[in-house]
């Protein structure tokens, strides 16, 4: 660095030197004549170059730097070999990079050898392949060929895979549709069977028909003969269950019903033997129950019961209907499996399912329990006939008719109206029915036969109650008894009417009887204790003591309150029971007119005993024609002029109905012997309107001037108020 220093130094002092050597050269050569232009151009440019070069730049030092380090002494000698010896520098530094990049050359020769070599052997191998390529072209284009037609062999080995799969069946499946045991293989090669006979329906309508048909007939062939095998097993399984109570059906036995209903040939030929094997199986079954019971007596035999007709028919239609629903079970879930659902029956009894043109058939379930229960139709029918044959009680027989009646509905509903079973419980039902109304005949026929006697009191006979409370028994066993709720309930009439007719009959009857025998009508008191002046005596016994009527007279009000009494005491029971509305009605009208007829012949009684029976109906022409003029129609007298309505006889009549009326000559009927108080006051009630409406008459006739009476105040003393007020009105 010293020596850097020392020649920047060095360099500086030269420079300056070499500056005013130039200055001095220049001004000698200014100084000079001739060459004063040339010197000062060339001193110009000494002085630019000498301002222009900066003797700080970064190169300068580096140059200078490096000038150090081979520069010598800074001698004159040296500095004018400053160029050669710089030329020598770097000739020797491009020696010595000569001499380091030497091995690199050598080894870059070699590699340019192998690369040459490399390109020789390339084109060796390309000439190779060339002659390769025009010996094997035919081998390429060969195989090419070759590759394509595998891929078509290929395709067409699947697609004949395909047809294999979809149009034949393996040895494996033949061997399983007919000659390994039947299990759920054989099913899954029936129903492959079924796919290919469809399919080849497809293949039809292409142009490979003649093969389609081949394959049809083919599998219409295995078809047959599995289902035929299948029938053989199914009918061997259904053998099995003939022989238990209580069969179990296995899966295996409801997949055989169910492809077996593709044949309905077959399939109805297997539900024909279940039934007849049911049948025999359900026949021992009801004769075991009848005579032997259960397993060690325990329930016991029907029979035993023989003795209690409504035990002993109710037991055997129960035992019919357990029987109905666990043989209805079994023949849904071996013919019908699918309709079997929560254990539920929800098939119909036939139905038809449509595919194209193709129809499927669904058992028919009711025919098959209909052929189960025929058996034990004919036992129990025997024994029901010989319950009803028995003559039991006319309860007991109306009874069996409403059981045998609800069972009648209710086993219709499992096989239909026209099933066996179900014909058998209608004609037992109408024989029942029969048996029942029989009896009623009887009774009623028994009661019109022999007559019966009229109590003293009037009461109604013992005949009476004692329908009344058979009657009440029947109600109450026709609304208690079993009924389907959608069925309807039979008409009760004719029942009511069977009973209850001849006992009203029968009281009709006594009662013209007893008026046309001329019998003496009786009080409930002693009837030898008649005093007409004595008012606290029964006021039909005055009536009767002060009347001129005629005995038969009295007869026909006592056989009209006998028969009022005897239509109430059925009426009043009656009256809460719906099912014998209409019949209280009818009975409330016949009363309602007996109580008229009564009414009626006691007011006649009255205006006879008070001698104006005869006379009420000149009155009542009288007083219909009070509108005519004064003296106009003088053909007809006034009242006053003729002899029954005179003054003196209607003075009589009067006073004996103001006697009567007001209870001093008599008192009005109180119908004392008519049992029901409220029938009795409503009869008292009508005798005096009736009797306040024949005084309004013949007031109105006394006071009307027409009829010219002289003192009408005199005849009539009270107004027709005060007799209303008299009479209680």
């Amino acid at each position: 660095m010293s020596d850097l220093v020392s020649f920047s130094v060095e360099g500086s002092k030269l420079h300056r030197r070499g500056k005013r050597s130039g200055e001095l050269a220049g001004k000698k050569v200014m100084a000079s004549g001739g060459g004063a232009s040339l010197a000062a151009g060339l001193s110009r440019k000494l002085r630019k170059v000498l301002n222009e070069t900066r003797t700080d730049s970064p190169e300068l030092l580096a140059s200078l730097e490096a000038l150090s380090s081979f520069y010598g002494e800074n001698t004159l000698a040296a500095r004018r070999g400053l160029k050669s010896t710089i030329e020598n520098r770097a000739l020797a530094l491009n020696q010595e990079f000569l001499l380091a990049s030497l091995p690199a050359e050598e080894a870059l020769n070699r590699v340019t050898d192998e690369v040459n070599a490399l390109a020789e052997c390339c084109d060796l191998i390309a000439q190779a392949l060339n002659s390769c390529n025009e010996s094997t072209g035919d081998i390429i284009s060969t195989t090419e060929r070759l590759k394509q037609e595998l891929d078509v062999t290929v395709q067409r080995q699947e697609i004949a895979s395909c047809f294999l799969r979809d149009y034949q069946l393996s040895i494996e499946e033949i061997s399983a549709l007919r000659d390994e045991e039947l299990n759920e293989n054989f099913f899954k090669v029936l129903s492959h069977v079924q796919e290919i006979h469809a399919n080849c329906k497809i293949l039809l309508r292409t142009h490979h028909q003649r093969a389609g048909l081949e394959l049809m007939d083919m599998m219409a062939m295995y078809q047959e003969g599995a289902y035929e095998r299948l029938c053989r097993w199914v009918h061997t399984e259904c053998k099995k269950l003939g022989d238990s109570d209580n069969p179990e059906v296995s899966e295996l036995l409801k997949t055989a019903s169910r492809c077996l209903r593709e044949r309905p040939v077959l399939f109805k030929y297997c539900a024909e033997e279940v039934a007849n094997m049911r049948h025999h199986a359900l026949f021992r079954r009801f004769l075991s129950a009848l005579t032997r019971g259960g397993p060690g007596g325990v329930p016991r035999p029907i029979e035993v019961h023989a003795h209690d007709p409504l035990r002993y028919v109710g037991d055997m239609l129960g035992w019919l209907h357990q029987a109905l629903a666990s043989e209805r079970e079994l023949i849904h879930t071996l013919l019908d499996p699918d309709a079997v659902t929560d254990g539920r029956i929800t098939t119909p009894h036939l139905s038809k399912k449509s595919e194209g043109d193709l129809t499927k058939f669904e058992p028919d379930t009711t025919a098959v329990l209909d052929r189960i229960f025929e058996g034990a139709s004919r036992p129990f029918k025997v024994r029901v006939e010989q319950v009803l044959q028995s003559q039991p009680s006319l309860i007991v027989a109306y009874k069996l008719s409403n059981t045998l009646e609800f069972y009648n509905y209710t086993v219709s509903d499992f096989l239909g109206e026209e099933a066996s079973l179900c014909n058998t419980l209608r004609l037992l039902k109408d024989a029942a029915q029969q048996t029942f109304f029989n009896i009623l005949r009887n009774r009623g026929d028994k009661l019109l036969k022999y007559p019966i006697r009229i109590a003293v009191d009037l009461s109604p006979p013992p005949a009476v109650r004692e329908g009344v409370s058979l009657m009440l028994e029947i109600i109450d066993t026709y609304s208690s008894m079993m009924f389907p709720a959608l069925a309807k309930r039979p008409d009760f009439h004719p029942v009511i009417s069977s009973l209850l007719d001849p006992i009203v009959l029968m009281c009709e009857k006594a009662a013209e009887s007893h008026e046309s025998k001329g019998a003496t009508y009786f009080s409930k008191k002693n009837p030898s204790s008649y005093n007409q002046n004595n008012r606290e005596s029964s006021p039909v016994d005055a009536l009767l003591s002060r009347t001129s009527l005629t005995t038969s007279q009295g007869n026909t009000g006592s056989s009209k309150i006998f028969l009022i009494n005897c239509l109430s005491a059925i009426q009043q029971p009656l009256s809460g029971h719906e099912v014998a509305a209409n019949y209280v009605k009818t009975l409330g009208s016949k009363i309602e007119a007996q109580v008229n007829a009564l009414v009626e012949g006691e007011v006649h009684a009255i205006l006879g005993r008070c001698g104006l029976l005869g006379k009420m109906p000149v009155l009542e022409k009288s007083t219909k024609n009070q509108a005519r003029p004064i003296g106009e129609d003088a053909d007809e007298p006034p009242l006053a002029e003729i002899q029954e309505t005179s003054p003196p006889f209607m003075a009589e009549s009067l006073r004996s109905f103001f006697g009567i009326i007001s209870g001093t000559e008599g008192s009005l009927p109180e119908f004392e012997l008519m049992q029901m108080p409220s029938l009795r006051s409503s009869a008292c009630a009508q005798v005096s309107r009736a009797l306040a409406d024949l005084y309004d008459l013949m007031y109105c006739a006394v006071v009307d001037p027409q009829n010219k009476y002289p003192d009408p105040k005199s005849l009539v003393r009270h107004n027709p108020d005060q007799v209303r007020t008299i009479l209680g009105i």
